[in-house]
């Protein structure tokens, strides 16, 4: 028997669905059931999955369910994972460049710095 139900209030659905959000890229992940409960994932129903909308701005990735075989299933998790891996390191800066508009440092007092502004590029 399966413990597990919607995340949805109210919803005693079971869940075919784990919908994870990469907040750094604006993105919501649907994918297959994961393997196990995560902290910050959310298992949804068919029917809630379906009606998943996100913020405006936001991607949303959807993953097909698989035919549920639990081979299938844990393989697809594995699969989910990666993907929201990849987009995360996708998200992450190559090189720490000097964030523009920013001047170069001539002086401090205490907290506060002084700058000039760099030649125009």
């Amino acid at each position: 028997m399966n413990s597990r139900c919607c995340s949805r209030p109210a919803c005693k659905q079971p869940p075919v669905y784990t919908l994870t959000y990469v907040y750094r890229d604006s993105t919501a992940v649907l994918g297959p059931l994961a393997a196990y409960v995560e902290p910050h994932c959310y298992d949804l129903c068919a029917a809630h999955a379906d009606r998943l909308t996100a913020p405006r701005g936001w991607d949303v990735v959807r993953l097909p369910a698989g035919s549920g075989e639990e081979a299938g299933v844990a393989e697809a998790a594995d699969d989910l994972e990666a993907l929201a891996n990849a987009v995360r390191e996708a998200a992450v800066p190559r090189t720490r460049a000097e964030p523009v508009g920013q001047g170069v440092e001539v002086g401090r007092r205490g907290h506060l710095r002084v700058l000039r502004s760099g030649p125009p590029d």
